[in-house]
């Protein structure tokens, strides 16, 4: 199956993320205000970068004996004070949402901001300048995803043309997860996001059915194994960087989280905070209303390649007061 369409170091850097994890708390709030108004031509903005521990996932490749920076592995995630599962609640009164008007119905999306602030951005950017309009949920398949939002018909840009007009940077987040109904960016690579997301749609019977956290678990496990096997091996580098999305370390996911999938159902192989390869998709909002519409779609009848037989809309994407 395709994969979706996907730095710090030294004393330095370790300062810096100090630094940035005290202001980060006291900004939050004002940088959500601001990115929630955010407007084309906001988009040489300067954002926050990581704000907490830059290893939760990559102690994993340490712990075997590798140097993650030899991979190119340099993770940046973004700490939250929000507790685990703070993106199911409900938005406030004045907070921004989305509205996702499809041929099947309306889907209105949480926003985050101040977890995802250059992803919310691009977002509302496109939305606003109606680059949304009349393209089409073009991956659908039940169960895991309904996929849409491609903008642009540039080849060079295959994830779609962000507001920016280039490829950005993920932005992992250690409070938002892959969890039913969250919304992320597709990529095909590390920092690769443009204008396509998708929406998680696995149920909770699903995730047990296809083996829950026994099976995450068995893969990591695999993983160690081959690269203990490529250890010595010119093709070590080629491993990482083929299989790097299957690098969820689940020796460092906290038991809440694993409880949140156990119960809410979604993708834990797509949060790039586990990812010993520093490899994910960034979670920017969550579904609040509408999410019987997601399920209608996932059921659309599908060709060999997941694309819909019958074209499915997203006339248009409102961004609004709540």
């Amino acid at each position: 199956m395709k994969r979706f369409n996907k730095t710090l170091t030294g004393s330095a850097c370790v300062i810096l993320s100090l630094m940035l994890a005290l202001l980060f708390v006291g900004c939050a709030q004002k940088k959500a205000e601001e990115t929630s108004k955010a407007t084309v031509d906001e988009a040489e903005e300067t954002y926050p970068v990581s704000t907490g521990d830059e290893a939760m996932a990559i102690g994993g490749l340490e712990a075997l004996g590798f140097d993650p920076a030899v991979f190119g592995i340099e993770p940046n995630i973004i700490e939250s004070d929000e507790p685990v599962g703070f993106q199911l609640d409900m938005p406030q009164k004045g907070d921004t949402v989305a509205v996702l008007h499809t041929d099947y119905g309306d889907i209105t999306l949480r926003l985050f901001p101040a977890q995802a602030p250059k992803t919310v951005t691009n977002f509302v950017n496109l939305a606003k300048a109606g680059k949304y309009n009349n393209t089409t949920f073009h991956r659908v398949i039940d169960d895991f995803v309904i996929q849409g939002g491609h903008n642009g018909e540039d080849p060079q840009h295959p994830n779609g043309i962000s507001s920016y007009g280039d490829e950005f940077e993920d932005e992992f987040c250690d409070k938002l997860f892959n969890i039913r109904g969250a919304v992320s960016m597709a990529n095909n690579a590390a920092d690769s996001n443009g204008s396509q997301f998708f929406i998680n749609q696995t149920t909770p019977e699903a995730f047990s059915k296809n083996g829950g956290w026994n099976n995450y678990d068995e893969l990591w496990e695999n993983v160690k194994t081959q690269l203990k096997n490529y250890r010595d091996s010119s093709l070590l580098q080629a491993f990482v960087d083929e299989n790097g999305d299957k690098f969820i370390n689940t020796d460092v996911i906290p038991q809440d989280v694993k409880d949140l999938y156990n119960e809410k159902g979604g993708n834990p192989n797509l949060d790039g905070v586990f990812n010993a390869a520093d490899r994910g998709n960034t979670v920017f909002a969550q579904v609040v209303e509408g999410m019987d519409v997601v399920d209608m779609i996932a059921k659309a009848e599908t060709d060999k390649n997941d694309v819909p037989k019958e074209s499915i809309v997203i006339n248009s994407v409102e961004i609004k007061t709540y």
